[in-house]
């Protein structure tokens, strides 16, 4: 029997990209359309939330009818739409609710609201069409550094998350400290191939007590000591050197908590998701490491790792068929915790 095509035209604006999307399945991308904010951010050194909700205001209606020209669709042709609700900044997350709260009541379509995160996660079922659950799966990016069990679809354990920065917030704070800018995490993976990763011993951030979570804080107070100690003693600072030191460390962690649940729990299939999931050094690390023990590694190609809503559609596919509706009071969550509705 055929399967029955279900095509959702998916909306994410959780940070400084306005993006909608046309999934059908689940699994086939009609079209990805991403509006992304860097080149107005970047004069503040990092996102000025009041500054993305307005350009997202002013974005979102085109983003969606480029999506839908692209698809070759009309709203006609929808069986739903999908939102991101939460995490992210709540008046970024607002302008896509509200964008797709009016399609699904002038459209009669079913409303999904999708966690952001959950969608990062299934942003490795697209090119990936013999990925399953179970699976563990390694979440970084500029907001979230999370080791999840993805025991279904749609069904996840959270192993173990950041207590405080986010890796690729500490990349951020890293880059302008050395004098990168922003966005730091593609300019210090681009810099750290002419340094020495091992030119610095960086501290190895592990919180006591709990093997799977995260600490960075300690090791950006650790480059900033750094930095400073060489500028009271009148010592060059070789900014390469710096940046890949400060990289190993990060991806030292992350692989080790990784393989370390792999380990623990028998996961064979491991993916990787998340803006810092394109970080080449991480890619190579965590592919080298799924090798040794014979684990199935899966990440998606680079655009797919950076908010997207093409994501977000693969994500409510699978909310879609587990029958799970949101209504037209659903609201923009800034903290939302995954596994919550």
């Amino acid at each position: 029997m055929e399967e029955k095509e279900i095509k959702i035209l998916a909306i994410e604006s959780s940070c400084d990209e306005t993006a909608a999307a046309v999934v059908v399945n689940g699994r086939r991308v009609l079209s990805n359309v991403i509006f992304s904010q860097i080149d107005l951010h970047k004069l503040y050194g990092g996102v000025v939330p009041e500054i993305a909700s307005r350009k997202h205001i002013e974005k979102i209606n085109q983003v969606i009818q480029e999506a839908l020209d692209q698809a070759d669709t009309t709203l006609d042709d929808l069986d739903a739409i999908a939102v991101t609700y939460g995490p992210g900044l709540v008046g970024a997350l607002l302008v896509g609710v509200s964008a797709a709260k009016a399609i699904s009541f002038a459209k009669k379509l079913p409303l999904i609201g999708v966690h952001h995160i959950e969608g990062h996660i299934s942003a490795n079922y697209i090119e990936n069409p013999q990925l399953t659950p179970p699976f563990a799966c390694l979440v970084v990016s500029g907001g979230h550094t999370h080791l999840v069990n993805v025991k279904d679809y749609g069904v996840y354990e959270v192993l173990g998350q950041t207590r405080d920065d986010a890796a690729g917030e500490a990349f951020d704070k890293v880059a302008r400290a050395i004098g990168l800018g922003y966005p730091g995490g593609p300019k210090i993976d681009k810099v750290s191939n002419e340094g020495n990763p091992d030119a610095i011993q960086f501290p190895r951030g592990h919180v006591g007590g709990s093997e799977y979570d995260f600490s960075f804080s300690g090791l950006k107070s650790a480059v900033l000591n750094y930095l400073n100690g060489c500028k009271m003693k009148g010592e060059p600072i070789v900014v390469p050197d710096v940046a890949a030191s400060f990289q190993k460390a990060v991806v030292d962690v992350l692989v080790s908590h990784a393989m370390t649940a792999c380990k623990e729990y028998g996961f064979r299939k491991l993916a990787i998701a998340g803006g810092v999931a394109s970080n080449a050094h991480l890619r190579a690390a965590m592919e080298e490491a799924c090798k040794k023990r014979n684990i199935a590694f899966y990440r998606p190609s680079p655009i797919l790792c950076t908010d997207n809503a093409a994501m977000i559609g693969a994500a409510a596919y699978y909310e879609y068929i587990r029958g799970v509706r949101s209504g037209l009071d659903l609201n923009a969550v800034p903290n939302l915790k995954l596994g919550e509705r």
